[in-house]
This record gives C-alpha cells, sequence and structure tokens, in this order.
C-alpha cells in the first residue's frame, strides 16, 4: 500500500511538470470487482501537451522510483494516452475527450479526489 501511495504521488508530480490540469485520483480500491485498484485522470490542451505529459510520467516515475509502465496507448493521435501501471491507470485526456468519455462519472461510486493546479 505505501508503495501504491509512492506510485500515485509520483505519477501526480510527472504530470505537474508538464503542467496538466484537472488532476483527479480515482481511487477504485473498495469497490467490488473493479479491474484495477484506480486512476489518475488529467487533461493536457494540445495534443502536443497530452504526450509531453506522458512521457513526463513514464520519465518520471522511472527516475524517481524505478517503476515503468507494463503497457501504454494513445500516441498515434495524443487525444487521450493510457499508462497502466497494473494497479493504476493514468489516463491523459485533450479537453473534449475527457468530456466525452467522463471517466468520474463512470466510476461515481469511488472515492475521487481533485488535485488543486499548481497555478
Amino acid at each position: 500500500m505505501a508503495e501504491e501511495k509512492e506510485l500515485i504521488s509520483t505519477i501526480i508530480e510527472g504530470i505537474q511538470e508538464r503542467k496538466g490540469k484537472n488532476i483527479t485520483h480515482v481511487d477504485m480500491s473498495g469497490i467490488e470487482g473493479a479491474t484495477t485498484r484506480g486512476f489518475i485522470i488529467c487533461t493536457g490542451n494540445s495534443t502536443m501537451q497530452v504526450s509531453a505529459i506522458a512521457d513526463s510520467v513514464r520519465e518520471y516515475v522511472r527516475e524517481h522510483i524505478a517503476v515503468k509502465p507494463y503497457n501504454y496507448d494513445g500516441y498515434k493521435n495524443s487525444q487521450w494516452i493510457v499508462l497502466d501501471y497494473g494497479t493504476i491507470y493514468v489516463h491523459i485526456f485533450l479537453p473534449e475527450y475527457r468530456e466525452l468519455y467522463n471517466l468520474e462519472a463512470l466510476w461515481n461510486d469511488a472515492e475521487i479526489t481533485e488535485i488543486p493546479d499548481l497555478d
């Protein structure tokens, strides 16, 4: 559990390094049958920023706690990139795609924590 909290905080720091906005932690650990323990969701303002945030998270987590994602997808269009860290998935969206898929509403029975933007 301590390792998971460290992973979550390091992912958030990696997002903040590239000025990702509207960061949300969706804690699904209390939901029976959930396929993961949680999501970290954020928004980038352009496809270039979405891919830069994803790169930042991958590099930051690897450098600080020596963890690599199991898989990732979405770089082709960079409208929605997902990074799979096993127990935690990181979703980086363009604003319109975040609104369209609305993962927070889909998992509204989870514990949802909004992380304040740095600026």
